[in-house]
């Protein structure tokens, strides 16, 4: 006998491994992960797609809600059994530990949560439990991000193509809204879920000198490329300060000169090392 809501998961995981972390339906557009814990009672991995919300930069939050049922879901209870879990955005998969907020903490991360979607109070109001919030740190590893791609240039073509989309969100945030918090979390999103900062750490440590050795000619532009990634690093910054401004005008003209400058440079890194990864 088939279970509705097993199938229906298993058709997101799918469509979101298939597509890079895109889905349709329901959650087209949305902030979606998959997490992998361990069975509380069986020690088996269990695959969940799971609303979270970027914050501060360092770390996401999931919440507990199952659309506000009566019980916890599955993978909460096995994560409060076995607190290492495994992350997939789409273009990244790492491992995290998942630490459950208590108290004031919980409180003031819900109410961000809620200021961002609606839609967790809506769940909070139809159970009488507390809907549990739970902080997933990245486990940092040595070496290069696992990036789910078949080849280098795939790679760099996956992560900015994910880098864009939140460009594009955050500017349509702004000019739907009257409030920057959903830009504030898009911004979030491009140093920590699209792994922005450790991509470049490993083209800087290992795939520039790779390819400087094999091909000379390109000094000049990886040189150009070491010098943006600092470049673009100060962007990201000076765009976090920009979207938590409160004068929304200037605010939307200083994100489009931003945005437009790390486009800039996603194109042209693109232009000057796909060709040399393909060939490589």
């Amino acid at each position: 006998m088939t279970n509705p809501i097993h199938d229906f998961n298993q058709r997101i995981i799918d469509e979101f491994r298939a597509n890079h972390g895109r889905v349709g339906g329901p959650f087209e557009g949305g902030r979606l992960i998959l997490l992998t814990t361990t069975g509380a009672r069986t020690g088996t991995p269990r695959t969940n797609p799971v609303g979270y919300l970027p914050d501060g930069g360092d770390r996401i939050l999931v919440i507990a809600s199952a659309g506000g049922s009566p019980r916890h879901p599955d993978w909460y209870r096995n994560l409060v059994a076995h607190p290492q879990v495994t992350v997939e955005s789409g273009v990244f998969t790492y491992e995290a530990k998942a630490v459950v907020l208590a108290g004031e903490e919980r409180d003031r991360a819900f109410a961000r949560a809620v200021e961002s979607d609606r839609g967790w109070a809506t769940y909070q109001e139809k159970t009488d439990r507390v809907l549990p919030v739970v902080a997933l740190h990245e486990i940092a590893r040595p070496g290069p991000p696992n990036i789910n791609a078949s080849s280098p240039g795939e790679a760099i073509r996956l992560v900015h193509d994910a880098f864009r989309r939140e460009l594009t969100l955050i500017r349509k945030e702004l000019a739907s809204g009257t409030s920057t918090l959903g830009a504030q979390l898009r911004v979030n999103c491009l140093t920590f879920c699209q792994g922005l900062h450790n991509h470049h750490t490993g083209e800087d440590v290992a795939m520039f000198p790779f390819l400087a050795g094999r091909h000379p000619g390109a000094a000049p532009a990886i040189d150009r490329l070491r010098t943006e990634h600092e470049h673009i690093a100060a962007l990201v910054e000076e765009l976090r300060e920009v979207v938590s401004g409160t004068d929304l005008d200037t605010v939307r003209t200083e994100v489009d000169r931003l945005t437009t400058e790390l486009e800039a440079h996603l194109t042209y890194e693109e232009e000057q090392l796909i060709p040399l990864l393909d060939r490589a």
